[in-house]
């Protein structure tokens, strides 16, 4: 059974970092790419950040643009998300996503408040 778990997430104040890990057990992670999707109270899923298979390419949603980065590392089964400068707007559920087979994880809450 595929699992994907998500950690990392808290309360920080404005400005602070918090880095997001989503391990993933019972399937290898190498050959997938994976997204970061974040849930605001009241809004919207939406997209974050995308790393591919190799981690050679990344994407990211334009409000996280230099202040976010996605990284993985395969031997670990595991992908990141780095989060800098962090502002009250980035308060939501995190949550990963196995890409190819449309595998979540159960989120982390992120908190940003002063």
């Amino acid at each position: 059974q595929v699992q994907l778990v998500e950690s990392g997430g808290g309360l920080v104040q404005p400005g602070g970092s918090l880095r997001l890990s989503c391990v993933v057990s019972g399937s290898t992670v190498s050959n997938h790419p994976f997204d970061w999707y974040r849930q605001a109270p009241g809004k919207e899923r939406e997209f974050v950040a995308g790393i591919t298979s190799t981690g050679s390419t990344a994407h990211l949603a334009a409000s996280v643009k230099g202040r976010f980065t996605v990284s993985r590392d395969n031997a670990k089964n595991a992908v990141f998300l780095l989060m800098n400068n962090l502002r009250p707007e980035d308060t939501a559920v995190y949550y990963c996503r196995d890409w190819a087979r449309d595998y979540w994880g159960q989120g982390t809450q992120v908190t940003v408040s002063s």
